[in-house]
C-alpha cells in the first residue's frame, strides 16, 4: 500500500465507508493454488500477460480476485478496497502485487491493463467507471453500469472513443443452465418461442443488506439478471412494453418492497415475465432460489436452479442448501457458480481480442426495461418502448 495517503474528499466512494454494511463471506479459494506474484511472474509464459486491478474486494470482488489470482495470463494482480480490514483478509488469500484503499493509485499505473470493478454502492459504479476508461484500462463492471440512462450512454460512448473494452458482470449469463436455455431455443428445440418464466427469490438476510444500502428497486437489483438472459437467449426480439406490480407488506408504510412482478413483451408477441422477491426465508447465507420456464410451439423447458440436489442437515442449523448462492462459492479445489467462469472469460477476451459476451449497449436495454418496468409499478399502468422522456 501506498504511505502516500491521497485527498479522498472528492471520492465518489467517500460515502461508501459509512453506508456499506453488506456482510460477506468468508472466501475460501482453490486450496494451495494462489502463489506469489513473484513466483506466478517465473512460472508463467509472457505472452498474453498483463497486469489487471480489482476495485472494491467485497463478496463478488473477492471472488474476482481470488479467481484473477490464479490465471495463467495476469502477470500481476492490484487490488483494492475502502475497507481496511476486508483488504487484508484478501490480501491473503489473492497475494497481490499491491493494494490500496484508493482506486486511482491503481489507475495512475500505466502498467495496469484492465480493471474490474465490483464497488457498493451502486451509485459508484459511474464516477470509478468514467475515471477508468478515462485513464486507458479495458473495464468489467458490475451490473448496473449505471445509475441513470444517460450516464450509461456516456460511458458507452467514452469506451468506444478509446477503443477500450467495457463489459457489465451478468454472470448468469455464464451459468450452464441458461446457457442451455439458448441452446434449446436458437436450435429449435422448443419451436417458436411463445413465453418465458423466470422467478428469482433471495434470503431475507441478503435483501435486507442490499435494500439497505440502495435506493434501487427489485427489478433493477435483483430481476434484472434474469431480464438480461432472456432478452439474451431471445434476441434478435425486442421489448416494446412493459408493465409491472410491487408488493410490499413488511414495512407498513410501504416503503420496502417485497416482491416485484414485470411483464415484458417483445415485438414478435413473445412475452417475458418475472419475479423478483427478497423475504425468503435463509436456507443458506446468501440463499436464491430461481425457477425458470420456456413454452414454444414444440416444447418445454424447466429449469429449477436452487441446488435443492444438494441438502446438508445439521443439529446446528437444520437444512441448509450449500451452493445456492448467485455468484457461487469455493468449494474445496473448485468453483461452484458463474462468477469465476465470467471473470476469467473477460480477462481472455482482453488478452486475445475475443468479443466480450455482455455488450454494454444489451446492458443498457435492460436499463431501459427495469427503469420503465419501476414507471409502471408507480403508475399502475403499462409503458410503451421506446420511451419518448
Amino acid at each position: 500500500m501506498s504511505s502516500n495517503a491521497l485527498d479522498m474528499s472528492a471520492d465518489p466512494m467517500q460515502k461508501a465507508r459509512e453506508d456499506r454494511d453488506l456482510a460477506v463471506p468468508r472466501l475460501r479459494p482453490y486450496q494451495g493454488l494462489v502463489t506469489s506474484h513473484q513466483t506466478r511472474q517465473r512460472n508463467r509464459s509472457e505472452s498474453m500477460q498483463f497486469e489487471m486491478g480489482i476495485i472494491g474486494v467485497g463478496w463478488c470482488g473477492g471472488i474476482r480476485a481470488i479467481t484473477a489470482a490464479d490465471n495463467p495470463q495476469i502477470s500481476k494482480l492490484h487490488i483494492c478496497d475502502i475497507k481496511p480490514d476486508r483488504l487484508q483478509e484478501v490480501v491473503k488469500l489473492s497475494k497481490p502485487a499491491s493494494f490500496t484503499t484508493d482506486y486511482r493509485e491503481i489507475l495512475a499505473n500505466p502498467a495496469v491493463k484492465m480493471v474490474m470493478i465490483s464497488t457498493t454502492p451502486e451509485q459508484t459504479h459511474y464516477p470509478i467507471c468514467k475515471d477508468a476508461l478515462l485513464a486507458g484500462k479495458h473495464v468489467l463492471i458490475e451490473k448496473p453500469i449505471a445509475h441513470q440512462r444517460h450516464e450509461a450512454d456516456e460511458l458507452i460512448a467514452l469506451a468506444e472513443k478509446k477503443g477500450l473494452v467495457l463489459s457489465v458482470g451478468y454472470s448468469q449469463r455464464f451459468n450452464p443452465r441458461v446457457a442451455y436455455i439458448k441452446k434449446a431455443i436458437e436450435d429449435g428445440t422448443l419451436g417458436e418461442p411463445v413465453t418465458a418464466l423466470s422467478s428469482r427469490n433471495i434470503g431475507a438476510d441478503l435483501g435486507s443488506r442490499i435494500q439497505g444500502r440502495t435506493k434501487l428497486s427489485l427489478a433493477a437489483m435483483e430481476a434484472t439478471h434474469d431480464l438480461d438472459f432472456l432478452l439474451w437467449c431471445l434476441a434478435p426480439r425486442k421489448p416494446i412494453r412493459v408493465y409491472s406490480q410491487i408488493a410490499s407488506k413488511r414495512q407498513k408504510d410501504g416503503s420496502i418492497p417485497d416482491h416485484q412482478w414485470t411483464m415484458v413483451t417483445l415485438d414478435d408477441g413473445t412475452t417475458i415475465t418475472v419475479g423478483a422477491g427478497a423475504i425468503m426465508p435463509p436456507g443458506h447465507p446468501q440463499y436464491c432460489q430461481t425457477y425458470m420456464q420456456i413454452i414454444g410451439t414444440e416444447g418445454t423447458l424447466t429449469i429449477y436452479d436452487d441446488r435443492s440436489e444438494v441438502t446438508l442437515n445439521t443439529l446446528k442449523h437444520g437444512i441448509r442448501y450449500p451452493m445456492s448462492t448467485m455468484p457461487g462459492e469455493f468449494v474445496g479445489h473448485v468453483f461452484e457458480g458463474p462468477m469465476a467462469t465470467e471473470t476469467n472469460y473477460f480477462i481472455d477476451c482482453v488478452a486475445r481480442g475475443k468479443p466480450v459476451l455482455v455488450k454494454p449497449v444489451e446492458a443498457r436495454l435492460v436499463m431501459e426495461v427495469y427503469v420503465a418496468a419501476d414507471i409502471s409499478a408507480e403508475r399502475n399502468e403499462p409503458v410503451t418502448l421506446p420511451r419518448n422522456d
